[in-house]
């Protein structure tokens, strides 16, 4: 005969410690909370034909529930059985306090703890009382760190918009590991204590905590290569400045390349009234920032591939007016014992609405794998480098501007 699946004093434990991992029982700690106890647990018992044709185990069922420890309470109902008669038999379990529950499970400090973070917390930040009520445990896996975190939240409440950098930040008992470490948890919090007026909503995420917040973040940078020694400032022609005063520059140009490729970029040919900026990947936001590009005819060069035309697509966003440079079917031809490919599945897929006709052309070739090698066979997710074109490839280029 098979075993029975009626709830067994395991069974009834398992349910406790459930409400404990979704922070039921913590959640129940706060003020206002709804009340949860007493609670019931769930009883999956005999029914009247078992009775019939398991007595024995029923009784051993009934005999196991009536072991349990004192701090769950059972109720029973009476059942007339016309074989065997009348007989009582577990109905429903209950816990009746939350103390009861926490014993059981062995988690009396651990509610402690946060019965006290959640205490001091509230009475400094009212407005954490949702967060804290949706996310106990996280709070709890932090509590030997709350205290820096709370005197994190009152710094930036009493200076909004500082203009500081993370590092010149003066907390006590805390060092700007602690924040960078925690910028996640922080933020979440920092939105809510927070007044919006405190709150850049431009920047979002991790990367942008330091602008969402008031406080200077590092510079974004940019790397340029002076293409005509005759504009050279100082007599460099490499150099590397933040994007804002890269903005303020003003030198008599022609044209601008933009490269990802460093190998490229260093051994890019000079020529007349140019300048190269190289290294940016898909952080192009950042050359949005600079008005002089928008008045300049403007080159990207990057690789053959379909992450290489959804870079073009994004710069476009920000400099509309931007030329495609050697990515084009002839180049990709010309260098066809040099292809490779790209891992499949970080692929792009993404329809690119900014790409010429001609580029667009080539971008879906690339997405549905039918261009073909020399035996007439799909190359499937080719990727040209930008590096691998041919120096000869480039100055024809070059000659034609």
């Amino acid at each position: 005969m098979s075993q029975p699946d009626w709830t067994r004093p395991a069974d009834l434990r398992d349910q406790l410690q459930k409400r404990w991992d979704r922070g039921q029982l913590l959640r129940s700690c706060l003020p206002q909370a709804e009340p949860m106890f007493p609670l019931q647990l769930r009883l999956k018992q005999p029914n009247s034909n078992d009775l019939g044709n398991r007595f024995e185990q029923v009784r051993h069922w009934i005999s196991q529930l009536q072991q349990l420890d004192s701090r769950y309470r059972l109720q029973y109902r009476e059942i007339n059985h016309r074989q065997l008669g009348r007989n009582q038999i577990p109905d429903s379990v209950w816990i009746d306090r939350l103390e009861d529950a926490l014993q059981l499970l062995g988690q009396q400090r651990a509610a402690r703890q946060f019965e006290h973070l959640a205490h001091t917390s509230l009475d400094l930040f009212p407005a954490l009382h949702p967060w804290l009520s949706k996310h106990p445990l996280r709070a709890l896996e932090q509590a030997a760190y709350w205290q820096q975190i709370l005197a994190v939240l009152q710094w930036f409440s009493a200076h909004p918009h500082s203009q500081l950098y993370l590092r010149q930040l003066d907390i006590p008992g805390v060092d700007t590991k602690f924040i960078e470490q925690r910028r996640g948890l922080l933020g979440e919090l920092l939105d809510l204590v927070l007044p919006a007026t405190h709150i850049n909503e431009q920047s979002r995420g991790v990367k942008g905590f330091c602008r969402r917040y008031g406080l200077l973040d590092k510079p974004q940078r940019i790397r340029m290569r002076i293409l005509d020694p005759r504009l050279a400032i100082a007599g460099l022609t490499d150099l590397e400045v933040p994007a804002e005063q890269l903005a303020g520059l003003q030198l008599p140009l022609a044209r601008v390349f933009v490269t990802e490729n460093e190998v490229n970029a260093l051994a890019f040919p000079e020529l007349p009234d140019s300048v190269l900026l190289f290294g940016q990947g898909y952080a192009l936001d950042v050359l949005g920032q600079i008005p002089w590009l928008s008045k300049q005819p403007l080159h990207y060069w990057g690789d053959i591939d379909t992450h290489g035309f959804a870079i073009l697509n994004r710069l476009r966003t920000y400099l509309p007016h931007t030329q495609s440079m050697l990515m084009d079917h002839s180049t990709l031809l010309q260098h066809q014992a040099l292809w490779g490919q790209e891992p499949a599945d970080t692929a792009c897929t993404s329809e690119l609405p900014l790409l010429t006709c001609e580029e667009k052309s080539l971008y879906q070739a690339l997405r549905e794998n039918s261009l073909c090698n020399d035996d007439g066979q799909p190359f499937n997710n080719l990727r040209f480098e930008q590096e691998q074109t041919g120096f000869n490839w480039l100055q024809q280029y070059l000659q034609q501007l």
